[in-house]
Protein backbone atom coordinates (compact mmCIF):
# COMPACT_ATOMS: atom_id res chain seq x y z
CA UNK A 1 0.00 0.00 0.00
CA UNK A 2 2.52 2.11 0.98
CA UNK A 3 4.13 1.39 -2.61
CA UNK A 4 1.41 2.00 -4.37
CA UNK A 5 1.22 5.74 -2.61
CA UNK A 6 4.73 6.49 -3.26
CA UNK A 7 4.23 5.86 -7.04
CA UNK A 8 0.94 7.85 -7.12
CA UNK A 9 2.70 11.37 -5.37
CA UNK A 10 5.51 10.61 -7.72
CA UNK A 11 3.19 10.69 -10.77
CA UNK A 12 1.47 13.99 -9.68
CA UNK A 13 4.18 16.00 -10.83
CA UNK A 14 4.07 14.47 -14.34
CA UNK A 15 -0.04 14.84 -14.87
CA UNK A 16 0.38 18.30 -13.57
CA UNK A 17 0.77 20.68 -16.82
CA UNK A 18 4.44 22.58 -16.82
CA UNK A 19 4.13 26.03 -16.60
CA UNK A 20 5.97 28.24 -19.42
CA UNK A 21 7.53 31.12 -18.63
CA UNK A 22 7.47 33.30 -22.24
CA UNK A 23 9.11 36.69 -23.93
CA UNK A 24 7.55 38.95 -25.94
CA UNK A 25 10.77 38.12 -28.65
CA UNK A 26 9.40 34.33 -28.70
CA UNK A 27 5.94 35.51 -28.99
CA UNK A 28 7.23 37.81 -32.20
CA UNK A 29 9.20 34.61 -33.40
CA UNK A 30 6.16 32.59 -33.55
CA UNK A 31 3.93 34.44 -34.59
CA UNK A 32 6.22 35.15 -37.73
CA UNK A 33 7.38 31.55 -38.14
CA UNK A 34 3.77 29.78 -37.62
CA UNK A 35 1.61 32.82 -39.30
CA UNK A 36 -0.42 30.97 -42.59
CA UNK A 37 0.71 33.78 -44.91
CA UNK A 38 4.25 32.90 -44.06
CA UNK A 39 4.07 29.74 -45.93
CA UNK A 40 3.12 32.03 -49.00
CA UNK A 41 6.96 32.93 -50.00
CA UNK A 42 7.63 29.09 -50.41
CA UNK A 43 4.32 28.94 -52.57
CA UNK A 44 5.65 31.99 -54.78
CA UNK A 45 8.78 30.84 -55.32
CA UNK A 46 7.71 27.53 -56.52
CA UNK A 47 5.62 29.80 -59.20
CA UNK A 48 8.38 31.77 -60.11
CA UNK A 49 10.10 28.35 -61.15
CA UNK A 50 7.18 27.47 -62.91
CA UNK A 51 7.16 30.48 -64.94
CA UNK A 52 10.46 30.34 -65.85
CA UNK A 53 10.87 26.81 -66.81
CA UNK A 54 8.16 27.83 -69.14
CA UNK A 55 10.38 30.84 -70.66
CA UNK A 56 13.15 28.56 -70.54
CA UNK A 57 11.18 26.27 -73.28
CA UNK A 58 11.09 28.64 -75.46
CA UNK A 59 14.77 28.25 -76.54
CA UNK A 60 13.58 24.88 -77.46
CA UNK A 61 12.34 24.21 -81.04
CA UNK A 62 8.37 23.73 -81.76
CA UNK A 63 7.17 20.84 -83.77
CA UNK A 64 3.80 20.76 -84.58
CA UNK A 65 2.46 17.95 -86.93
CA UNK A 66 -0.17 19.20 -89.28
CA UNK A 67 -2.70 17.34 -91.79
CA UNK A 68 -5.42 18.92 -94.34
CA UNK A 69 -7.56 17.57 -96.53
CA UNK A 70 -9.18 19.89 -98.92
CA UNK A 71 -11.84 20.37 -102.25
CA UNK A 72 -11.42 23.71 -104.77
CA UNK A 73 -13.99 24.89 -106.80
CA UNK A 74 -11.06 26.23 -108.80
CA UNK A 75 -7.68 24.82 -109.97
CA UNK A 76 -4.58 26.85 -111.37
CA UNK A 77 -4.22 26.34 -115.26
CA UNK A 78 -2.25 27.12 -118.57
CA UNK A 79 -4.20 28.64 -120.71
CA UNK A 80 -2.61 27.62 -123.86
CA UNK A 81 -2.37 24.37 -125.41
CA UNK A 82 1.73 23.01 -126.02
CA UNK A 83 2.42 21.16 -129.20
CA UNK A 84 3.35 17.30 -128.28
CA UNK A 85 2.75 17.93 -124.65
CA UNK A 86 -0.07 17.74 -122.21
CA UNK A 87 -0.02 19.44 -118.69
CA UNK A 88 -2.62 18.00 -116.67
CA UNK A 89 -4.31 20.59 -114.15
CA UNK A 90 -4.06 19.84 -110.36
CA UNK A 91 -6.68 17.73 -108.97
CA UNK A 92 -9.28 19.82 -106.65
CA UNK A 93 -8.98 17.39 -104.34
CA UNK A 94 -6.17 18.28 -102.66
CA UNK A 95 -4.36 16.36 -99.32
CA UNK A 96 -1.19 17.12 -97.31
CA UNK A 97 0.21 16.08 -93.73
CA UNK A 98 3.34 17.96 -92.83
CA UNK A 99 5.58 18.25 -89.36
CA UNK A 100 7.16 21.74 -88.95
CA UNK A 101 10.17 22.92 -86.72
CA UNK A 102 10.58 25.54 -85.88
CA UNK A 103 13.91 27.09 -83.61
CA UNK A 104 14.54 30.57 -81.93
CA UNK A 105 17.84 31.88 -82.67
CA UNK A 106 17.43 35.06 -81.89
CA UNK A 107 15.00 37.64 -80.05
CA UNK A 108 17.21 40.29 -78.43
CA UNK A 109 17.71 38.71 -75.30
CA UNK A 110 14.05 38.88 -74.91
CA UNK A 111 13.51 35.87 -72.69
CA UNK A 112 16.69 36.61 -70.56
CA UNK A 113 14.80 40.44 -69.81
CA UNK A 114 11.10 38.81 -69.20
CA UNK A 115 13.05 35.73 -66.46
CA UNK A 116 14.39 38.87 -64.69
CA UNK A 117 11.09 40.63 -64.51
CA UNK A 118 9.69 37.32 -62.48
CA UNK A 119 12.70 37.39 -60.45
CA UNK A 120 12.24 40.95 -59.73
CA UNK A 121 8.51 40.49 -59.24
CA UNK A 122 8.74 37.66 -56.77
CA UNK A 123 10.78 39.77 -54.44
CA UNK A 124 8.24 42.40 -54.55
CA UNK A 125 5.80 39.82 -54.06
CA UNK A 126 7.86 37.58 -50.97
CA UNK A 127 8.29 41.36 -49.63
CA UNK A 128 4.24 41.93 -49.85
CA UNK A 129 4.31 38.95 -47.47
CA UNK A 130 6.66 39.86 -44.59
CA UNK A 131 5.55 43.50 -44.65
CA UNK A 132 1.88 41.73 -43.67
CA UNK A 133 4.03 39.52 -41.07
CA UNK A 134 5.09 42.48 -39.59
CA UNK A 135 1.77 44.31 -38.97
CA UNK A 136 0.86 40.95 -37.48
CA UNK A 137 3.51 41.66 -34.56
CA UNK A 138 2.51 45.04 -33.80
CA UNK A 139 -0.79 43.35 -33.12
CA UNK A 140 0.97 40.55 -30.69
CA UNK A 141 3.11 43.44 -28.90
CA UNK A 142 -0.42 44.74 -28.17
CA UNK A 143 -1.70 41.70 -27.05
CA UNK A 144 1.50 40.66 -25.22
CA UNK A 145 1.08 43.83 -23.06
CA UNK A 146 -2.25 43.84 -22.26
CA UNK A 147 -1.72 40.19 -20.69
CA UNK A 148 0.84 41.61 -19.03
CA UNK A 149 -0.72 44.15 -17.54
CA UNK A 150 -3.07 42.35 -16.22
CA UNK A 151 -0.91 39.81 -15.23
CA UNK A 152 0.47 42.23 -12.66
CA UNK A 153 -3.11 43.46 -11.76
CA UNK A 154 -3.64 39.68 -10.65
CA UNK A 155 -0.32 39.47 -8.74
CA UNK A 156 -1.31 43.22 -7.19
CA UNK A 157 -5.05 41.95 -5.60
CA UNK A 158 -3.04 38.83 -4.59
CA UNK A 159 -1.43 40.68 -2.31
CA UNK A 160 -3.97 42.98 -1.22
CA UNK A 161 -5.39 40.22 -0.12
CA UNK A 162 -3.04 38.46 1.92
CA UNK A 163 -2.72 42.46 3.96
CA UNK A 164 -6.74 42.04 4.53
CA UNK A 165 -6.94 38.46 5.31
CA UNK A 166 -4.35 39.43 8.05
CA UNK A 167 -6.09 42.26 9.32
CA UNK A 168 -9.30 40.08 9.62
CA UNK A 169 -7.70 37.52 11.36
CA UNK A 170 -7.01 40.67 13.96
CA UNK A 171 -10.30 42.03 13.91
CA UNK A 172 -11.36 38.59 14.94
CA UNK A 173 -8.97 38.21 18.16
CA UNK A 174 -10.02 41.84 18.58
CA UNK A 175 -13.89 41.52 18.69
CA UNK A 176 -13.57 37.85 20.87
CA UNK A 177 -11.62 40.27 23.35
CA UNK A 178 -14.08 42.62 22.95
CA UNK A 179 -11.82 45.70 21.99
CA UNK A 180 -13.88 45.64 18.71
CA UNK A 181 -17.53 45.87 17.30
CA UNK A 182 -19.01 42.70 14.73
CA UNK A 183 -18.96 45.19 12.07
CA UNK A 184 -14.92 45.76 11.91
CA UNK A 185 -14.68 42.33 10.70
CA UNK A 186 -17.56 42.53 8.47
CA UNK A 187 -16.30 45.51 6.66
CA UNK A 188 -13.02 43.35 5.94
CA UNK A 189 -14.93 40.73 4.87
CA UNK A 190 -17.27 42.41 2.22
CA UNK A 191 -14.26 43.96 1.28
CA UNK A 192 -12.30 40.97 0.32
CA UNK A 193 -15.14 39.19 -1.68
CA UNK A 194 -14.87 42.65 -3.64
CA UNK A 195 -11.37 41.94 -4.16
CA UNK A 196 -12.47 38.26 -5.68
CA UNK A 197 -14.91 39.53 -7.53
CA UNK A 198 -12.05 41.72 -9.52
CA UNK A 199 -10.29 38.61 -9.62
CA UNK A 200 -12.60 36.72 -11.57
CA UNK A 201 -12.84 39.66 -14.06
CA UNK A 202 -8.86 39.94 -14.22
CA UNK A 203 -8.80 36.47 -14.63
CA UNK A 204 -11.30 36.01 -17.59
CA UNK A 205 -9.94 39.22 -19.42
CA UNK A 206 -6.91 37.70 -19.26
CA UNK A 207 -7.64 34.55 -20.76
CA UNK A 208 -9.39 36.49 -23.71
CA UNK A 209 -6.11 38.42 -24.52
CA UNK A 210 -4.28 34.80 -23.83
CA UNK A 211 -6.70 33.02 -26.28
CA UNK A 212 -6.04 35.71 -28.84
CA UNK A 213 -2.50 35.75 -28.15
CA UNK A 214 -2.23 31.93 -28.52
CA UNK A 215 -4.40 32.62 -31.93
CA UNK A 216 -1.79 35.01 -33.07
CA UNK A 217 1.58 32.89 -31.87
CA UNK A 218 -0.37 29.35 -33.03
CA UNK A 219 0.91 28.08 -29.44
CA UNK A 220 -1.03 27.07 -26.47
CA UNK A 221 -0.73 29.25 -23.81
CA UNK A 222 -2.73 28.53 -20.37
CA UNK A 223 -3.90 31.05 -17.51
CA UNK A 224 -0.66 29.02 -15.46
CA UNK A 225 1.70 30.39 -17.85
CA UNK A 226 3.66 33.75 -17.29
CA UNK A 227 4.79 36.22 -19.61
CA UNK A 228 8.02 38.12 -18.85
CA UNK A 229 8.31 41.98 -18.95
CA UNK A 230 10.80 42.61 -21.27
CA UNK A 231 13.71 44.56 -21.11
CA UNK A 232 14.55 46.72 -24.31
CA UNK A 233 17.22 48.77 -25.05
CA UNK A 234 16.76 51.41 -27.78
CA UNK A 235 19.56 52.96 -30.17
CA UNK A 236 18.38 56.14 -31.81
CA UNK A 237 21.06 56.37 -33.86
CA UNK A 238 20.02 52.69 -36.23
CA UNK A 239 18.60 53.85 -39.51
CA UNK A 240 15.11 52.88 -40.57
CA UNK A 241 14.57 49.43 -40.94
CA UNK A 242 11.25 48.44 -41.72
CA UNK A 243 10.52 46.14 -44.48
CA UNK A 244 8.17 48.51 -46.43
CA UNK A 245 11.39 50.11 -47.59
CA UNK A 246 12.43 47.00 -49.52
CA UNK A 247 8.88 46.48 -50.83
CA UNK A 248 9.46 49.78 -52.37
CA UNK A 249 13.00 49.31 -53.72
CA UNK A 250 11.52 46.15 -55.36
CA UNK A 251 8.61 47.89 -56.74
CA UNK A 252 11.18 50.42 -58.40
CA UNK A 253 13.81 47.39 -59.34
CA UNK A 254 10.76 46.16 -60.80
CA UNK A 255 9.40 48.66 -63.14
CA UNK A 256 13.13 49.29 -64.04
CA UNK A 257 13.21 45.72 -65.72
CA UNK A 258 9.97 46.34 -67.44
CA UNK A 259 11.58 49.23 -68.86
CA UNK A 260 14.43 47.24 -70.22
CA UNK A 261 11.70 44.76 -71.53
CA UNK A 262 9.62 47.31 -73.51
CA UNK A 263 13.01 47.88 -75.20
CA UNK A 264 13.39 44.44 -76.36
CA UNK A 265 9.89 44.62 -77.95
CA UNK A 266 12.05 46.68 -81.30
CA UNK A 267 14.90 43.81 -81.16
CA UNK A 268 15.01 42.07 -84.49
CA UNK A 269 14.25 38.57 -84.19
CA UNK A 270 15.75 35.19 -86.24
CA UNK A 271 13.54 32.14 -86.70
CA UNK A 272 14.93 29.00 -88.35
CA UNK A 273 12.45 26.84 -89.45
CA UNK A 274 11.93 22.84 -91.54
CA UNK A 275 9.23 21.43 -92.81
CA UNK A 276 8.85 18.09 -93.98
CA UNK A 277 5.50 16.45 -95.81
CA UNK A 278 3.37 14.42 -98.29
CA UNK A 279 0.49 15.19 -100.01
CA UNK A 280 -1.14 15.48 -103.57
CA UNK A 281 0.12 17.82 -104.90
CA UNK A 282 3.77 17.99 -103.78
CA UNK A 283 5.39 21.39 -104.10
CA UNK A 284 5.46 20.63 -108.28
CA UNK A 285 1.69 21.55 -108.37
CA UNK A 286 2.06 20.27 -111.99
CA UNK A 287 2.21 16.44 -110.45
CA UNK A 288 -0.46 14.91 -109.64
CA UNK A 289 0.52 12.63 -107.42
CA UNK A 290 0.88 11.69 -103.89
CA UNK A 291 5.24 13.31 -103.32
CA UNK A 292 7.08 13.85 -100.63
CA UNK A 293 8.80 17.19 -100.07
CA UNK A 294 10.66 19.30 -97.58
CA UNK A 295 11.61 22.90 -97.33
CA UNK A 296 14.28 25.15 -94.60
CA UNK A 297 14.73 28.37 -94.13
CA UNK A 298 15.35 31.01 -91.90
CA UNK A 299 12.73 34.06 -90.63
CA UNK A 300 13.91 37.69 -89.72
CA UNK A 301 11.50 40.08 -88.11
CA UNK A 302 12.50 43.67 -87.48
CA UNK A 303 9.38 46.17 -86.72
CA UNK A 304 10.98 49.71 -87.57
CA UNK A 305 7.95 51.71 -86.94
CA UNK A 306 5.37 51.38 -84.07
CA UNK A 307 4.06 55.34 -83.51
CA UNK A 308 5.64 55.31 -80.67
CA UNK A 309 3.74 52.66 -79.01
CA UNK A 310 7.02 51.84 -77.01
CA UNK A 311 7.67 55.03 -76.10
CA UNK A 312 4.72 55.27 -74.37
CA UNK A 313 4.81 52.36 -72.35
CA UNK A 314 7.80 53.78 -71.35
CA UNK A 315 6.04 57.17 -70.20
CA UNK A 316 3.53 54.83 -68.20
CA UNK A 317 6.04 52.50 -66.63
CA UNK A 318 8.14 56.06 -65.30
CA UNK A 319 5.06 57.46 -63.77
CA UNK A 320 4.27 54.50 -61.93
CA UNK A 321 8.24 54.88 -60.81
CA UNK A 322 7.23 58.15 -59.44
CA UNK A 323 4.11 56.98 -57.96
CA UNK A 324 6.40 54.25 -55.56
CA UNK A 325 8.84 57.28 -54.85
CA UNK A 326 6.33 59.26 -53.63
CA UNK A 327 4.82 56.68 -51.68
CA UNK A 328 8.40 55.97 -50.40
CA UNK A 329 8.38 59.57 -49.16
CA UNK A 330 5.00 59.60 -47.27
CA UNK A 331 5.76 56.25 -46.07
CA UNK A 332 9.63 57.57 -44.09
CA UNK A 333 7.55 60.94 -43.13
CA UNK A 334 4.67 59.50 -41.45
CA UNK A 335 7.33 56.89 -39.67
CA UNK A 336 8.89 59.87 -38.57
CA UNK A 337 6.11 61.31 -36.93
CA UNK A 338 5.31 57.97 -35.25
CA UNK A 339 8.70 57.77 -33.90
CA UNK A 340 8.85 61.20 -32.17
CA UNK A 341 5.48 60.58 -30.97
CA UNK A 342 6.65 57.17 -29.60
CA UNK A 343 9.81 58.95 -28.42
CA UNK A 344 7.34 61.83 -26.56
CA UNK A 345 5.81 58.84 -24.58
CA UNK A 346 8.54 57.27 -23.33
CA UNK A 347 10.08 60.48 -21.85
CA UNK A 348 6.20 60.98 -20.41
CA UNK A 349 6.30 58.08 -18.77
CA UNK A 350 9.70 58.11 -17.26
CA UNK A 351 8.86 61.26 -15.32
CA UNK A 352 5.50 59.72 -14.39
CA UNK A 353 7.21 56.94 -12.98
CA UNK A 354 9.21 58.80 -11.27
CA UNK A 355 6.13 60.63 -9.12
CA UNK A 356 4.94 57.44 -9.16
CA UNK A 357 7.54 55.68 -6.82
CA UNK A 358 7.37 58.86 -4.63
CA UNK A 359 3.39 58.53 -3.93
CA UNK A 360 3.73 54.64 -3.28
CA UNK A 361 6.31 55.72 -0.94
CA UNK A 362 4.27 58.14 0.91
CA UNK A 363 1.44 55.70 0.70
CA UNK A 364 2.93 52.60 1.98
CA UNK A 365 4.23 55.33 5.30
CA UNK A 366 0.59 56.03 5.89
CA UNK A 367 -0.45 52.08 5.91
CA UNK A 368 2.25 51.06 8.10
CA UNK A 369 1.20 54.11 10.35
CA UNK A 370 -2.56 52.79 9.73
CA UNK A 371 -2.03 49.13 10.48
CA UNK A 372 -0.53 50.10 14.27
CA UNK A 373 -3.50 52.49 14.95
CA UNK A 374 -5.50 49.33 13.85
CA UNK A 375 -3.60 46.73 15.86
CA UNK A 376 -4.24 48.83 18.66
CA UNK A 377 -7.91 49.65 18.21
CA UNK A 378 -7.37 53.39 17.47
CA UNK A 379 -8.57 53.56 13.83
CA UNK A 380 -11.82 51.65 12.26
CA UNK A 381 -11.90 48.92 9.45
CA UNK A 382 -13.61 51.43 7.03
CA UNK A 383 -10.78 53.92 7.87
CA UNK A 384 -8.12 51.21 7.47
CA UNK A 385 -9.61 50.07 4.24
CA UNK A 386 -9.81 53.97 2.65
CA UNK A 387 -5.89 53.98 3.07
CA UNK A 388 -5.23 50.63 1.63
CA UNK A 389 -7.45 51.00 -1.28
CA UNK A 390 -5.36 54.52 -2.23
CA UNK A 391 -2.47 52.27 -1.87
CA UNK A 392 -3.21 49.72 -4.26
CA UNK A 393 -4.79 52.29 -6.38
CA UNK A 394 -1.57 53.95 -6.51
CA UNK A 395 0.38 50.73 -7.00
CA UNK A 396 -1.58 49.83 -9.83
CA UNK A 397 -1.12 53.43 -11.36
CA UNK A 398 2.89 52.65 -10.88
CA UNK A 399 2.53 49.17 -12.77
CA UNK A 400 0.30 50.33 -15.60
CA UNK A 401 2.56 53.60 -16.02
CA UNK A 402 5.26 50.60 -15.60
CA UNK A 403 4.02 48.59 -18.84
CA UNK A 404 3.15 51.27 -20.58
CA UNK A 405 6.88 52.95 -20.54
CA UNK A 406 7.77 49.13 -22.05
CA UNK A 407 5.07 49.36 -24.08
CA UNK A 408 5.78 52.52 -25.76
CA UNK A 409 9.75 51.30 -26.10
CA UNK A 410 8.64 48.18 -27.74
CA UNK A 411 6.23 50.29 -30.08
CA UNK A 412 9.71 52.90 -30.47
CA UNK A 413 11.43 49.58 -31.81
CA UNK A 414 8.45 48.38 -33.69
CA UNK A 415 8.01 51.70 -35.90
CA UNK A 416 11.95 51.59 -36.16
CA UNK A 417 11.49 48.11 -37.92
CA UNK A 418 14.16 46.20 -35.21
CA UNK A 419 12.11 43.77 -33.69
Amino acid sequence: MKGILIFILAMVPLLVPAQQVLTLEECLTLAETNYPLARQKVLLEQQFQSEVNVLELQKLPKLDLNAQSTYQSDVTRIPIELPNADIQPPNKDQYRATLDVNQLIYNGGSIAANARLKQAELKTRQQEVEVTIYQVKERVNGTYFKVLLLQEQEKLLDSKMKILQERAKEAVSAIRNGMALPSSNQLLQAELLLLEQQKVHLKYERKKALESLSSLTFKDIALSDTLLKPEILLASNTPLNRPELKLFEYKAQQLDISKELIDKEKSPSVMGFAQAGYGNPGLNMLDNSFQEFYMVGLKFNWRLFDWGKNQEKKLGVEALKQVVATEKETFVLNNEIQLQEAWEDISKYREILEQDAAIVNLREEVIASNTSQFQNGTITSSAYIIDLNKLYDAKINQKLTEIQLVMSQAKYKLIKGDF
